[in-house]
């Protein structure tokens, strides 16, 4: 039934290599940092020149984020297409991933990674041109992450739960086993993108905390290209992460307060969908850690998508409308600058990427307890500084409006 789709039974995980000491494992992991550094490199290089050049172009169509007095503050017109120039970089990584000798990337997961990409940030540059119900985007979203499971990306994610209670499908129970993953496959890559492009709501923020977290991924993607050499889709985790990474530092310069130019919805929604495929691909290594440890990185960008939900919920608003119940919207009200603010989200990013790197040096069994502490510390946060608490002042007249439809890139929604 699922022919098409469904591929053959997976291996079982190969057993981790046994190293004389970490010094050794060191090593090793400079040898693949070397073996890929022109991948960073070139989409860096990419983005950093496209920017000025899709800047003008979008300064001369008049393709600008226009300020108002609800969710931009901005003192003048911005001009959007930021996306356009990451997407040029991440881009440039993959066909130079595919050209290069020294890498052994799987091409037809690569293509598909590349489509489902380019089809993100299309539906992102359509909303930040002409403005998408939130119905729709939704839709369009789910679309992607079919297209990633045709290409055999998160088909089989259950086996990531199942595999430590004991429970496995065989050949014939293929078609349960995809009918199990394929909900949390869309979940993942849904909630990934709408993650990042919520948290788009300052200069610098989104790519900034991006890089950060790619830079995490990226140790954790070296790492298990080392300790599972046979891995199938070692060399494309690693290719992913450094041209996620390469690509957001190249934007940045640009974006840092006070902005040249904004990613949009095009830029925030393909920095989610890259990080929701690599979630999914440390989850193709079948050991729950991996992907806990890359959620944990992840973790920022998810707690503030929570925690304006939560917020939303309790104050009876519409959770699918912006308002700004993000944490940095609150630093912000309580006198904080936007330089400062950017800089808090840094280092928190920082400090996820630390706790769920951490998971290189630990079992399992651990994991799951740094995991549960990881929440427990940032409810705490939450509830310390009464973030998600109820609004005391009566909802004004301009806070009951919605944003306006003229300047979408920072709406908010969270679809």
């Amino acid at each position: 039934m699922f022919s098409l789709l469904a591929t053959a039974t997976a291996p079982a995980t190969p057993a981790e290599p046994v190293f004389d000491g970490w010094d050794e494992v060191f090593r090793a992991w400079g040898g693949i940092i070397r073996q890929f550094w022109l991948i960073p490199l070139a989409a860096f290089l990419v983005a950093l020149i496209v920017t000025p050049i899709v800047r003008k172009i979008a300064l001369t169509r008049g393709i600008v984020d226009q300020p108002d007095e609800f969710l931009k503050p901005h003192g003048r017109p911005i001009p959007y297409l930021g996306g356009v120039a990451i997407f040029a970089g991440w881009a440039a990584a993959i066909l130079l991933a595919l050209w290069m000798t020294n890498t052994v990337v799987t091409a037809r997961v690569m293509v598909g990674v590349a489509l489902a990409g380019f089809a993100s940030m299309l539906i992102g540059l359509f909303d930040d041109l002409r403005v998408m119900p939130p119905l729709v985007k939704l839709v369009c979203n789910i679309g992607v992450a079919v297209i990633l499971i045709c290409f055999g990306i998160g088909d089989d994610l259950i086996n990531v739960l199942t595999r430590h209670t004991g429970m496995q499908f065989g050949q014939e129970d293929r078609w349960i086993e995809f009918l199990y993953s394929v909900p949390l496959t869309i979940v993942i890559v849904v909630a990934a993108c709408n993650a990042t492009n919520l948290i788009d709501g300052l200069d610098g923020l989104c790519s900034g905390v991006l890089g950060i977290i790619s830079a995490g991924f990226v140790i954790l993607a070296v790492h298990l290209r080392v300790v599972y050499p046979a891995s199938p889709l070692g060399d494309d985790r690693v290719v992913l992460a450094m041209g996620m990474l390469g690509a957001a530092l190249g934007f940045l310069p640009y974006n840092v307060n006070p902005a040249k130019i904004f990613m949009g919805d095009a830029g925030s929604m393909l920095l989610g969908f890259n990080a929701a495929v690599l979630l999914l691909m440390f989850g193709e290594q079948r050991i729950v850690r991996w992907m806990i440890g890359a959620t944990i990185i992840f973790g920022l960008p998810v707690a503030d998508m929570l925690l304006a939900m939560v917020r939303r919920w309790r104050n009876g608003k519409p959770i699918m409308i912006g308002d700004r119940s993000h944490y940095y919207d609150q630093l912000r009200d309580r006198g904080l600058s936007i330089r400062r603010v950017a800089a808090i989200s840094y280092l928190l990013a920082l400090a996820f990427v630390v706790v769920g790197t951490s998971v290189v040096f630990i079992r399992t069994r651990y994991t799951i307890l740094v995991f549960m502490a990881t929440i427990g510390v940032v409810l705490a946060a939450i509830w310390k500084f009464k973030m998600a608490g109820i609004e005391r002042e009566p909802t004004t007249a301009r806070d009951r409006r919605e944003p306006p439809s003229a300047g979408p890139a920072d709406r908010r929604s969270t679809t």
